[in-house]
């Protein structure tokens, strides 16, 4: 019996979310007894970096290289992990909560007739039955939820659970998988990814910027401070919605949320849309002017001034250190 981890990639590396939904389960099969971690990658993507898998805590990864996959199809995707599960008699499925991932997790829930429970931040308690503690309420709140069923699925929340580095190199084995013509009757006609250096729903440190910037011409020294910081970009939904910037960085209730390690947000008032969006971030810096400005009550740290003079001397400062 092991544990199975379904993982995704893009443009040939696996995404670092389904790297921590590895190390969960890993941590999970140390609590559970329940075997070794093997994970299932589907579409073209080295072996390489399937290997480096074994780092996060797979002993193995199984592999469908059927470029059919790469495109991301649900149905087909849904019914390749599936006879992966039932390859190596597992009982629970992990997974990390992404778009791609909750459209697989819920058909699979179908298919392997199993419990599942999605925004998951910690290893279930077994003391008494099967309890899964989850994010509710866009992180406001928690719920326990129990699981009755013999199959079980667990949607790992994005930065709920530290990364293991320290494992060793895992197996890659191919995987013969049967998918008909049926699975891909939904055909992707055009898919338009965001652009830049770090995308915004796989960063750890965001850098977004509100109306306080007074106009995408003063963006540079925010772009400044992110490249120096490794951080993607993003802005509040006024910004985006008068056009300063790109609609995909848009952060937010109705926009991308994110649950990054460092959020820093600056000249950003805070309105409740807008936290929602952040608030499971594990740190958040607030930069503003107005001291009265709602974001400071959920920041951990908080900076009240001209955003246009402490910006630059933080960059300076960074640059300087790192």
């Amino acid at each position: 019996m092991s544990i199975l981890v379904y993982i995704e990639h893009a443009e040939g590396k696996v995404k670092k979310t389904s790297l921590e939904a590895v190390s969960f389960a890993h941590a999970l099969s140390g609590k559970t007894g329940e075997g070794e971690v093997v994970a299932v990658a589907l579409g073209t993507v080295s072996a390489d970096e399937l290997a480096a898998v074994g780092k996060a805590g797979a002993a193995k990864v199984l592999h469908s290289s059927d470029e059919r996959l790469n495109a991301g199809v649900i149905q087909a995707h849904a019914t390749a992990v599936a006879q992966a599960f039932a390859a190596v008699g597992a009982k629970t499925l992990v997974l990390a909560k992404s778009s791609l991932g909750d459209a697989v997790a819920a058909r699979l829930a179908i298919k392997l007739n199993a419990g599942l429970v999605s925004n998951v931040v910690e290893l279930p308690s077994t003391s008494a039955g099967y309890v899964v503690k989850r994010s509710i309420y866009t992180g406001k709140a928690f719920a326990e939820t129990t699981v009755t069923t013999e199959n079980k699925i667990l949607a790992v929340k994005k930065n709920a659970v530290d990364l293991k580095t320290d494992g060793t190199e895992a197996v890659v084995e191919n995987l013969s998988v049967t998918i008909s013509d049926s699975d891909f009757a939904s055909k992707i006609t055009s898919t338009e990814r965001a652009t830049g250096e770090v995308l915004l729903p796989e960063a750890d440190i965001v850098v977004s910027g509100g109306r306080g910037m007074k106009g995408p011409e003063n963006w540079g020294m925010l772009e400044d401070l992110a490249k120096t910081l490794g951080a993607a970009t993003g802005c509040s939904k006024p910004v985006s919605d008068i056009g300063w910037r790109p609609h995909h960085e848009h952060v937010g209730q109705t926009g991308v949320k994110v649950a990054p390690s460092l959020y820093v947000a600056v000249g950003i008032s805070g309105a409740i849309q807008h936290l929602a969006g952040v608030n499971s971030s594990k740190c958040i810096v607030v930069i503003n002017k107005d001291p009265e400005a709602p974001f400071f009550k959920a920041a951990d740290y908080g900076i009240v001034g001209d955003a246009f003079e402490i910006v630059p001397k933080l960059t300076d400062a960074l640059k300087a250190e790192l």
